[in-house]
């Protein structure tokens, strides 16, 4: 992330309930991602309303079968942040498909417990992206599209920091980021253009960047694939090979990717059968080879799993920690006020006892004055 002057952030900012509170979330946030860029937009609503708002456009990272995946994202900040939780959306190029799932509708927007249950005081938008990257390395939110050749184009090269960087390979600009599509659904509006029209779910013939022959042309996309090419798939997909099951697509047909994320069985280990120097497969052979599958199945689950709750238990102790900060100011509060209280009946009763003793002072001048001076 490139600085952003003082000036920039100022004016991004201005309309905002909680400027500073916010500036400086964001801010934090955007030199722990990389990928994310500061960028000020029109968000229209479900109602058509639209109003002006912050949104951190880019990529997070995603460990997926012990590789990193850059999974693109937008994130739109509410103007009274924090006190309302951000609208997320998963943002696929034009070779991707969304996968829905809990975590994903099939207009790309985000579901989390963590967005749900939003707390002014606790959540954090570090703890959103560290929970949702969790979440879709669990299930990922978005698998490839082959082109109708049936090979993908080039992807990307990664830069040395690891994070993505356009390929292709007379080394033109890609197409502008604003022009990134959304789902029809979420009414995120296209920047630069009509504001009253909707971005389509799926890139469409004449939609900007759509590109029949992407096939051919690896430049007509408009951003680069977020998923790095297997090693030693030339000519395949160059997402994950076991992506999730493609669901129907408007139109009719099923785009070519793969099912829901299957283990690669291991190679069964070579046992002395009567049959093994025929080349003959035994049921022997195939019950150790779904053995294997099955274990590496569960193994795989399991590192996920842990990994997620691993994450979720990283941010319960982050809460537990602040809440017990503000239980230990509570508790010093409490004590002041005791000791205050402390003081003030002991003042009273001072001020009591001097009282009774003006009393008894008056009485005895009033006995006085009853005798003749003269």
């Amino acid at each position: 992330m490139a600085d952003i002057p003082d000036s920039k952030l100022k004016r991004y900012f201005s309309e905002y309930a909680h400027p500073e509170k916010t500036k400086k979330e964001v801010v934090a946030l955007l030199k722990s991602y990389k990928g994310l860029q500061l960028e000020q937009d029109t968000y229209v609503f479900n109602d058509g309303s639209q109003k002006s708002l912050i949104n951190l456009n880019g990529t997070i990272p995603v460990q997926y079968k012990g590789l990193t995946y850059h999974i693109p994202v937008c994130i739109w900040l509410m103007d009274t942040h924090p006190d309302h939780a951000p609208i997320c959306y998963v943002k696929p190029t034009a070779d991707m498909k969304i996968n829905i799932s809990p975590n994903v509708d099939h207009t790309g927007k985000i579901y989390s417990p963590y967005l749900h249950t939003w707390s002014a005081q606790h959540s954090k938008l570090e703890g959103l992206l560290k929970v949702l990257s969790a979440a879709f390395s669990s299930v990922p939110p978005l698998y490839s599209s082959r082109s109708r050749a049936g090979v993908d184009n080039p992807s990307y090269m990664r830069t040395e920091s690891g994070m993505p960087t356009p390929y292709n390979g007379n080394a033109a600009t890609p197409g502008p980021a604003n022009n990134t599509p959304y789902p029809t659904q979420s009414y995120m509006p296209m920047p630069g253009s009509n504001m009253n029209s909707p971005y389509p779910s799926y890139p469409t013939p004449g939609y900007p960047g759509y590109n029949p022959n992407a096939a051919a042309n690896p430049q007509g996309s408009m951003y680069p694939p977020s998923y790095p090419p297997q090693p030693g798939s030339a000519g395949m997909s160059s997402y994950p090979p076991n992506m999730p099951y493609p669901y129907p697509q408007p139109g009719g047909g099923t785009p070519a990717a793969t099912p829901y994320p299957m283990p690669n069985p291991s190679p069964a280990p070579p046992t002395n059968t009567g049959n093994t120097s025929s080349g003959t497969i035994t049921d022997e052979h195939i019950k150790m080879s779904l053995k294997s599958a099955v274990e590496d199945k569960i193994r795989r689950k399991m590192n996920e799993q842990t990994t997620q709750a691993q994450e979720e238990i990283e941010i319960l102790k982050e809460t537990q920690n602040e809440l017990n900060r503000g239980k230990y100011k509570l508790s010093k509060i409490f004590e002041r006020i005791e000791k205050e209280k402390t003081e003030l009946e002991r003042n009273i009763s001072f001020l009591k006892e001097k009282d009774t003793e003006l009393d008894s002072i008056l009485a005895v001048l009033l006995e006085k004055t009853d005798v003749d001076v003269d």
